[in-house]
Order: C-alpha cells, then structure tokens, then sequence
C-alpha cells in the first residue's frame, strides 16, 4: 500500500512539531498527538500491515530514544 498524498499530509498534520526541545535548533517529533488521533493511528497501522505483510514477521521491536 502506498499512501496517497492526502494521507500522508493527514499523517504528517498529526504529529506535533516542539521546536528547540531539547536544545536550540532541534525540533522534537511528538506522536504522542498521532496515537490519540484514532483515524490517524488506525491509518498508520493499515498502511504498516499492508506494507510489511509480505515479510512473514513474527516480532516487532520498539525503540525508546529519549536520550535518557
């Protein structure tokens, strides 16, 4: 599945921007905005299924990069 420009534009608008977090001149990517948007998550994880359904994955790893 490839996302069409509106919903890549409707993905893209759900995620909030925090400039200059954590220091000047970064601007932080927030999604936290995208998964309490229940028609943007839902998008999101269609669009991951239907991409990577062909790998036969069995695990998914989630990353926390919060510099801690």
């Amino acid at each position: 599945m490839t996302l069409t420009t509106q919903e890549r534009a409707f993905l893209m608008a759900s995620i909030r921007d925090i400039p200059d977090f954590p220091k000047p001149g970064i601007v932080f990517k927030d999604i936290t905005t995208l998964l309490a948007n229940k028609d943007a998550f839902a998008l999101l994880m269609r669009h991951l299924s239907e991409r990577y359904s062909a790998y036969n994955l069995s695990h998914v790893a989630g990353i926390d990069a919060r510099g801690f």
